[in-house]
């Protein structure tokens, strides 16, 4: 409510004075013939106040979402911790209306007046309760199911009397739900992160064989056309597909009026019924021509639903058909919707197929235009279209009017769920990453990270190559607090990769943005040995030390000339060698045994020296030559670096 609040102030400054002066409506010169002309009302909902008041201000990408605290230590900063910060909110409210449903009897108060239903305790039915039609025709407004089929159920056991319109409300009820009650729409949360699943359990048969639906069903006579609508569709959504036709087929027989929307169910459902791109179509035609010959009126629900048989169809032909349909509904004055556009994306675009730019001839058709949700692929239709600009024509400029439209209106409420919403981002992100300068791209970077998307390792990774082939090395301690923070440190991947950047790009002093990294370096190389040491055995997916990966810590802690760090990651590397993976790099041991003989710590240049020994590397008696010649030892150091590597390193100095 914060930016809410704000947006009043503002809205009220730059009004006052012109809300202040204004003039009198009526004087004493105004003529007796003048009429007061009262507006006709307009309905506002009651949130379009607030909808007008923010948009003084606009939005603020860099703000967290209203859901969460507002303190910055509070804010969620992963993925996994939103989710799991929302759902944990929705789950105590969804406690605190279970305490008040169960003990109902403990808050008499009343909350508002008159009474606001959804504050009241709902009515508990048991097989004791008196019911009549009124009961059940309130449980059917409220689309309780389970207490609907519990009240129906007491009626018919005590014989008392359903007019024909109840039945058929209550068929249609449990027809279109399957018996089951479902989330209530006061449980947001939960439907944003599973709303992009239900797609798919869809696929597959859910309809309840020989449960109450049928029977009610079977019960009503005279049949009604209503009732075969009500059945046909409830078959058809949750893909009883075989049964659903032939009731449709029975109804055509009997000659009953089918509406428009059980039609365009039974087209949805024509991939289940045939099989063959030809016959799928052929079926496609045959209904629509049934349609004609009983005067039923297609709506875009019957576009959507053809061409979504359409997209099942393999080669090119689908896209002959996909065009022809859309002519057709064009004829009819039936315009498209961006299901529409989602089907035709899915049927010009697939694998291995002609490459196909129909995605800006639709970017013409829609661009700036807002949208309300018509149908459930309203909701996919962004997610695919991001998907052509990065896979299919890798356009970064098309992906920004992708992006502009969604920000049109309220037409971001279309994104779908949350994984949609991050599907969406990566795609975004990715090709922006691939054809964007770095800094161009760091500035949708800052815009849009942490608050509205989180990177994923893959996105993190493409980000640090570029940075990488750019050399733009002072973007790294930033994006190092960002890793910290998503929690992407078991990612051994982007470990890896910032190490090998920091070590295969030295920061230069001459450069001012790179004065200080040297050391911002090594407390990176020790903030990730740290990390791995202290990780637990029980965690999942542990990252494990490769020889590569600790002589890179090694190195970084070398060149900041950290001796204690550097000997602290060498007892890790001499003393645990059967744990680390590869041997060291000798590149890494060259610096620390410089950097001890620098700190005149002969003892921990000669065990560096033995490790090298041991490993059988090259050079090593060059090795075992500047230690002795770069520093005056006792005879105990000269023994043991003669023991490793020869006399011969003593001739220097005879």
């Amino acid at each position: 409510m914060r930016h809410l609040y704000r947006s009043y102030r503002s809205f009220w400054a730059q009004n006052q004075v012109r809300l202040l002066n204004v003039p009198k409506r009526f004087d004493s010169t105004a003529t007796s013939s003048e009429k007061i002309v009262i507006p006709k009302r307009i309905h506002r909902s009651p949130t379009d106040i607030l909808y007008a008041l923010s948009a003084t201000v606009g939005n603020d990408p860099t703000a967290a979402h209203y859901k969460y605290h507002d303190d910055p230590f509070l804010i969620p900063q992963s993925n996994q911790a939103k989710r799991s910060f929302a759902l944990a909110q929705e789950a105590g409210r969804n406690a605190a209306r279970w305490i008040k449903q169960e003990h109902s009897k403990l808050f008499q108060h009343k909350h508002a007046d008159p009474p606001i239903p959804a504050y009241v305790p709902t009515m508990v039915y048991t097989e004791d309760s008196e019911v009549n039609e009124s009961s059940l025709e309130q449980l059917i407004t409220n689309s309780q199911v389970s207490d609907a089929i519990l009240v129906y159920n007491l009626m018919v056991k005590r014989n008392l009397s359903i007019s024909s319109e109840l039945r058929q409300s209550f068929l249609e009820l449990i027809c279109f739900n399957n018996h089951e009650d479902s989330l209530s729409e006061d449980l947001y949360e939960e439907r944003w992160f599973s709303r992009s699943f239900t797609t798919k359990e869809r696929q597959r048969k859910t309809w309840k064989d020989n449960d109450l639906a049928e029977s009610v069903f079977n019960e009503i006579e005279p049949k009604s056309s209503q009732a075969y609508c009500a059945i046909i569709r409830g078959m058809c959504k949750f893909i009883q597909v075989e049964r659903g036709y032939a009731l449709f087929q029975d109804a055509l027989q009997r000659d009953l009026q089918i509406d428009v929307a059980t039609f365009n169910s039974v087209i949805n459902v024509i991939s289940f019924l045939r099989e063959g791109g030809h016959n799928r179509w052929q079926l496609v035609l045959e209904l629509l021509q049934t349609m004609v010959s009983r005067k039923v009126k297609p709506n875009i629900g019957t576009m959507n639903a053809v061409l979504s048989v359409i997209s099942t169809v393999h080669g090119t032909v689908a896209r002959e058909y996909a065009l022809q349909t859309l002519a057709e509904f064009k004829e009819l004055g039936i315009a498209p919707t961006l299901e529409t556009w989602y089907f035709v994306l899915s049927i010009f675009y697939r694998e291995r197929s002609p490459i196909s730019h129909v995605l800006f001839d639709i970017m013409k058709e829609i661009e700036g235009k807002e949208f309300e949700i018509q149908g459930m692929k309203d909701m996919s239709f962004f997610v695919a279209a991001m998907n052509v600009c990065q896979n299919e024509l890798n356009d970064k400029d098309l992906a920004k009017r992708v992006d502009n439209l969604l920000h049109v209106g309220h037409n971001y409420d279309l994104i779908g769920g949350s994984l949609s919403e991050t599907v969406y981002y990566r795609q975004y992100f990715t090709v922006l990453c691939n054809n964007e300068p770095l800094d161009v791209f760091m500035e949708t970077y800052n815009a849009l990270v942490p608050n509205i998307y989180i990177p994923e390792p893959i996105i993190m990774t493409k980000i640090l190559t570029q940075v990488d082939i750019n050399g733009a090395l002072e973007l790294i301690p930033r994006l190092w607090s960002d890793i910290v923070i998503f929690e992407l440190l078991n990612q051994e991947k982007i470990l890896d990769l910032v190490l090998k950047i920091m070590v295969d790009n030295k920061p230069s002093n001459d450069i001012p943005a790179q004065a200080n990294l040297s050391s911002n370096f090594a407390d990176i190389a020790w903030q990730i040995f740290n990390r791995i040491e202290e990780q637990s055995e029980r965690q999942r997916n542990p990252v494990t030390w490769s020889g590569k990966m600790i002589s890179d810590v090694l190195t970084l802690a070398c060149r900041a000339e950290d001796s204690v760090k550097a000997q602290k990651i060498f007892d890790k590397i001499n003393k645990d060698q059967d744990v680390i993976s590869g041997i060291a790099d000798p590149a890494a041991l060259e610096l620390f045994i410089k950097l001890s003989v620098s700190k005149k710590q002969p003892s921990k240049a000669i065990a560096a020296l033995q490790y090298c020994v041991e490993n059988s590397f090259s050079n090593n008696q060059e090795r075992g030559r500047y230690i002795v010649n770069a520093m005056t030892l006792d005879g105990n150091h000269i023994s043991k670096i003669t023991s490793l590597v020869g006399t011969e390193v003593l001739k220097g100095n005879e």
